[in-house]
């Protein structure tokens, strides 16, 4: 194909979703690159965010940009490198336990001090709920508490938070709740900043993999952790959390889910953002779980990921020369095209935000639901 007819099918492309070349609406693409309408097309996703991050092209909202792109249904076109990734991940545990520190290294550990100026107060890096917030620490705020009622946490109980991040559960939950909690990451910037948060309070933060859980605790949470265990390995990481529960406690997992039962992620954001990650179906978590837990509850709150995105883009964007003292611009672009390609995706509905709950008998007359 020449020059022009990629230009000419990228234009039909994008045609079709409302979004204009060069363009005067907020969510219009301004192309710096000619080359631009031959990669996208050749390498789809990848090539999108790899030019993006280069500077071939630029959006004043790019939220919006994503919402029409992801209502228009073009997330589903192939390109080489998706094809690839499938073939991988069929192959390949791309989440095998000498891999499990990959995440950590790569992602996690990019520098406290960038997640420090981006999170809420807590440093909570997952979904805050907004029923009755209106601002970031307060819609986080509001998801510790919510976690803490559904499991029924009580004073002296032991729990255990796999994938605890920077601690903001097991912190809470010791400081609120008076409980004795104990948090894992395979994080190792995340052990040192959690340890000195939780200083004086019942918290231990262990850096290891959950696979070499083998301890008794009350209650077991896991939030916006299981996205990192891979399609092959969520009946190991269910029969783990059963093995480690009491027989009357609750385990509450909080995972961002896909519509539909997948083997990998997107190649971008496999590339740049979240290695070997996958996010799990409804069918693929209740075939893990099966004849190990009850399912009491399953709760959908996936707009206000959409808004907890947002936010942790207005303080990105806020503390914008701070971060550049310390990251390039390159990486700027990456992480500003990361939250908000993301928000989109939650605000098109393309994915979801839930919170379940499961015993491993069933509650004693019905789990009372809370909202």
């Amino acid at each position: 194909m020449s020059y022009r007819s990629y230009k000419k099918k990228a234009k039909e492309i994008l045609a079709r979703t409302g979004v204009e070349i060069n363009g005067v609406k907020p969510w219009d693409i301004q192309v710096h690159n000619e080359n631009f309408y031959r990669r996208i097309l050749a390498q789809g996703s990848l090539g999108l965010g790899e030019s993006y991050m280069e500077g071939w092209w630029d959006c004043e909202r790019l939220d919006q940009f994503f919402n029409k792109i992801l209502n228009a249904g073009l997330e589903n076109m192939i390109n080489l490198s998706l094809i690839a990734g499938l073939i991988k991940a069929r192959i390949l545990n791309l989440q095998k336990k000498s891999r499990a520190f990959q995440i950590g290294e790569r992602h996690y550990d990019t520098g406290n001090d960038l997640y420090q100026l981006m999170l809420d107060r807590r440093m909570n890096y997952s979904c805050g709920y907004w029923a009755k917030a209106s601002s970031l620490d307060e819609a986080q705020e509001a998801k510790l508490d919510l976690i803490c009622r559904k499991i029924g946490l009580k004073p002296g109980q032991r729990v255990l938070d796999i994938g605890c991040g920077w601690g903001s559960f097991v912190i809470y939950a010791a400081e609120k709740y008076d409980a004795e909690a104990v948090g894992i990451t395979v994080s190792r910037e995340q052990v040192s900043l959690a340890e000195k948060r939780g200083d004086g309070l019942k918290v231990e933060i262990r850096f290891q993999d959950y696979r070499d859980l083998n301890e008794s605790f009350d209650q077991v949470v896991s939030v916006g952790m299981i996205e990192h265990v891979g399609y092959k390995n969520y009946r190991r990481f269910m029969e783990t959390v059963h093995r480690c529960l009491d027989d009357k406690g609750l385990f509450l997992l909080q995972t961002i889910g896909s519509n539909k039962s997948g083997i990998n992620t997107d190649p971008w954001i496999a590339k740049y953002i979240f290695p070997n990650s996958m996010l799990p179906s409804c069918a693929q978590l209740s075939r893990a779980a099966e004849g190990l837990f009850v399912m009491e509850d399953w709760h959908n709150f996936s707009a206000d990921y959409d808004k907890t995105l947002m936010a942790w883009h207005g303080n990105f964007e806020k503390n914008r020369q701070k971060i550049k003292q310390n990251y390039s611009e390159r990486f700027y672009r990456m992480w500003r095209y990361y939250l908000l390609s993301c928000a989109a995706a939650f605000r098109s509905r393309k994915i979801q935000l839930w919170q379940i709950v499961y015993s491993k008998g069933g509650v004693a007359g019905g789990y009372r639901l809370l909202r």
